[in-house]
């Protein structure tokens, strides 16, 4: 178990990155989720390779059954899912989960709420404080998933999907590369001296641009030059993602190898295969309807965390009420 000290000190590590890239995570979770949920047999040889690749991602846990058992019965399912930095900028260790999203899925009010839990969120880990994107490297998918309900005070139900960042850009470039219209005219941070992941790329406004893995990874991720900050970086966002999703899910696309094993490669849930198809079959409605919402907290100082962010008992209050109302029958 590691030291107060070590962990003291992965927490300041994150602080060290130059940028914050946890808003990737959520573009791969959710063009992993919808990919997992829209996986329909088109035939034995597509159901095979489906299966394949569900299977090596699979690692079973005790949440697995009681999985099983709410999607048999339709109920409402709550899920957490988790990105980890392992694999983005060459890193190959077990990394932090800096995207940490409460996914909670109604087939009756046929809704999905995707709630995130800043990764600077200050929490008490066996009587140590940390920021809770340490939680997961201080043990595993389920100390991640203690943290999360013991500090929104809910029960995460159906079980995790962890997804390792580095997949994104072999994503976009399995499907081919994706067509993407540019809102704003901007040029990204970069030295064309340098890997293609640190290139710099311009683009106009309202130009479509067809993007590799690279250039779709710097078109998401500025911020700084966006008149609407976080915003126009989320609409960036979504424009990526509708983009590989409408050429991930033709039939073609999606049971290619290429793209199942990129999938395959980078992602590990507890969920079963029968609770997939659970999902696919029973819940599809509820994906057509996603809602967002976020956990909001005050930036503190504190010693040798660094910058933290602090919830207020207001704030963890609302975000209860509204997971537990989704969770409702």
């Amino acid at each position: 178990m590691p030291s107060r000290s070590e962990l003291h000190q992965s927490s300041k590590g994150a602080g060290k990155q130059p940028k914050k890239v946890h808003w990737v995570r959520r573009i791969l979770l959710t063009i992993i989720l919808l990919l997992l949920v829209s996986g329909v047999a088109f035939g034995a040889l597509a159901y095979y390779k489906m299966n394949r690749t569900v299977s090596k991602m699979q690692a079973p846990s005790q949440m697995t059954k009681k999985s099983d058992q709410l999607t048999d019965a339709k109920k409402p399912v709550s899920y957490l899912l988790l990105g980890t930095d392992t694999g983005d900028l060459g890193r190959d260790y077990k990394g932090r989960t800096d995207t940490m999203i409460v996914m909670t899925i109604n087939p009756k009010t046929k809704t999905t709420t995707m709630t995130s839990v800043a990764r600077d969120t200050l929490v008490t880990v066996d009587g140590q404080q940390m920021k809770i994107n340490a939680a997961y490297a201080y043990g595993s998918a389920g100390s991640a998933m203690a943290a999360v309900e013991n500090l929104l005070n809910i029960k995460i139900n159906g079980g995790y999907i962890l997804v390792n960042m580095g997949g994104l850009v072999k994503m976009v470039d399995a499907v081919g590369g994706v067509d993407v219209a540019s809102p704003l005219t901007f040029t990204t941070e970069g030295d064309d001296t340098q890997a293609d992941s640190a290139k710099q790329y311009s683009f106009t406004a309202g130009q479509t641009y067809h993007m590799d893995g690279n250039e779709a990874l710097a078109f998401s991720r500025m911020r700084h030059e966006d008149p609407n900050g976080d915003y126009g970086r989320q609409m960036r966002q979504q424009l990526i993602i509708r983009a590989v999703l409408k050429k991930a899910t033709n039939v073609g696309t999606l049971f290619n190898d290429t793209l199942l094993n990129t999938v395959s490669n980078n992602v590990q849930t507890d969920l079963s295969t029968h609770s997939m198809q659970n999902l696919a079959m029973s819940y599809r409605g509820a994906f057509g309807n996603v809602k967002q919402d976020q956990l909001h907290g005050t930036t503190q100082y504190m010693g040798s965390l660094g910058d933290v962010e602090v919830m207020s008992p207001a704030e963890i209050s609302r975000v209860h009420d509204a997971i537990t109302a989704q969770m409702s029958e």
